[in-house]
């Protein structure tokens, strides 16, 4: 059976924030439940496993995992909080003696690729568009709107009659971007904010009040809030939809109907 693990669950900053002194930064600060690294997931099938995003705390989040090489990722998008990682995961394939496979759109890869050229001489980078099978997964990719940041890339994983996806990065999504999350087992969606007053042409992720009304539509059999910013405190008790769960950095989740 695959499981899902939670690497990280945080925003961009990540929590704690280093200049912030409110209650869920002070309670991470005690390595507490609501300490963030930046949002990342893998699915572990019992002998490997296929990551997805490799932000720069990608480094802490193999150690604290006991993982000490890692063969193969997928990326959302070239935004720093998913791929600060890369050049370390560079160094672990040139050291372990292999070439990383790395998945993503096309137009993501030139994107990495101006950030950080040497990449391509210890990781293979292979566009991804029309869909790729891994691990016995049927996996799709689409651009997502990312508000004032732009766009990112969602993923529909599919195996054995299940079917889940991963959306980290996402906003105001229209009819075309939430079709391929119709008829989800799970939903991995990212909410920054339980409710975030900013004006919605400056911001670039959901809020849990707009999630709410995201997943009416969507009506997927469960989901999981990650990529939270230190506006989330894990500890309260939040008015959320029923079969909705805020994720926990190591959190693991069956990959299997009638499984949690």
């Amino acid at each position: 059976m695959d499981t899902l693990v939670f690497l990280g669950t945080g925003d961009a900053m990540g929590v704690p924030r280093v200049y912030c002194s409110c209650e869920t930064c002070m309670e991470a600060r005690t390595d507490g439940r609501n300490a963030r690294l930046r949002s990342s997931v893998l699915i572990d099938n019992g002998s490997d496993f296929l990551a997805i995003d490799c932000g720069p705390d990608w480094r802490r989040q193999m150690e604290l995992q006991g993982l000490r090489s890692m063969r193969r990722l997928l990326v959302t998008h070239a935004h720093f909080d998913h791929i600060g990682g890369l050049p370390e995961w560079a160094d672990a394939c040139r050291w372990m003696g292999y070439r990383g496979e790395l998945y993503a759109p096309a137009e993501v890869i030139p994107v990495i690729l101006r950030q950080y050229p040497w990449l391509s001489s210890h990781i293979e980078m292979i566009p991804c568009d029309d869909g790729i099978a891994l691990d016995g997964w049927q996996i799709s990719t689409w651009r997502v709107n990312h508000g004032k940041n732009g766009y990112s890339y969602a993923y529909r994983l599919e195996k054995k009659g299940y079917a889940w996806v991963y959306c980290s990065d996402s906003i105001s999504l229209g009819p075309e971007e939430t079709k391929p999350m119709l008829g989800a087992d799970l939903l991995v969606l990212g909410t920054s904010f339980y409710y975030e007053a900013a004006e919605l042409s400056t911001r670039s992720v959901y809020d849990m009040t707009e999630a709410a009304e995201l997943l009416k539509l969507l009506k997927p059999r469960r989901t999981v809030y990650t990529h939270m910013s230190h506006d989330v405190d894990i500890r309260k008790d939040y008015i959320l939809p029923e079969g909705v769960t805020l994720a926990e950095t190591g959190m693991r989740v069956a990959l299997e109907r009638g499984k949690s």
